[in-house]
């Protein structure tokens, strides 16, 4: 069984049978989060790239939990020197084969920098394989054709940025969604500040019309099971 809970902007907290996980982790400073950083569980933490409304409270929670840190190079590089010492390092196109579920790393179009400004390597988002399932969570990214490739993967839920302005909006996320062909689509990177609020009722309206797709649509703290 797979849960998925939207802990607000990009913050997804995944219960893979039992095993707690987490994407990009940033709670504190966001208006929208669903977890308290010093309470989350979180046995795996999954980041995408480095900027800071990304990495989030990573750092903390890591070292809290003991959680495995699954990210790029450059920005296991950094964790590391913040004191995370339990990180693998991967880039775009290998796969990490953890016990109970399976990441691979998969290309984004966006920038890359890290809370103090140095290189955080390429941007990039996951496929997670688990129990018969997948997942693919796009990270910061625009539109990209190849997109098609991820979807001859047989996808069962897709997160795709639609807030507009630093990554895809609602209009590219419609033609994503029809190249990645998911059973379910997740909006995310949208309505935490001012420059990205959209209207998720008029997306999953053309999500409805224009794909096969399932839009969902959680609130901050709202959990959609994968069957």
């Amino acid at each position: 069984m797979i849960s998925i809970k939207w802990l607000g902007h990009s913050a997804f907290a995944l219960d893979i049978d039992g095993h707690p996980v987490l994407i990009d982790p940033f709670l504190t400073g966001n208006p929208l989060a669903a977890e308290n950083p010093a309470t989350v569980p979180a046995e795996l933490i999954l980041l995408s790239h480095g900027h800071g409304d990304h990495v989030g409270d990573t750092v903390s929670i890591a070292t809290r939990t003991g959680a495995l840190v699954c990210t790029n190079f450059e920005i296991g590089n950094w964790l590391m020197q913040q004191g995370v010492d339990n990180v693998v390092q991967g880039n775009t196109g290998g796969t990490y084969y953890g016990t109970f579920c399976d990441i691979k790393w998969t290309i984004a179009f966006h920038s890359s920098s890290l809370p103090d400004g140095t290189y955080g390597g390429q941007p990039g988002g996951f496929i997670i394989s688990a129990y018969g399932k997948k997942l693919y969570f796009a990270g910061d990214t625009a539109l990209f054709g190849d997109m098609k490739l991820y979807g001859d993967e047989g996808l069962d839920v897709a997160f795709l940025p639609v807030g507009d302005l630093f990554t895809m909006g609602i209009e590219d996320s419609i033609k994503a969604i029809q190249l990645l062909r998911p059973r379910y689509v997740i909006p995310m990177h949208y309505n935490t500040f001012p420059p990205i609020v959209q209207d998720a009722v008029r997306w999953a309206a053309m999500v409805n019309r224009d794909t096969d797709a399932g839009p969902i649509v959680l609130d901050p703290g709202g959990v959609f099971k994968v069957d």
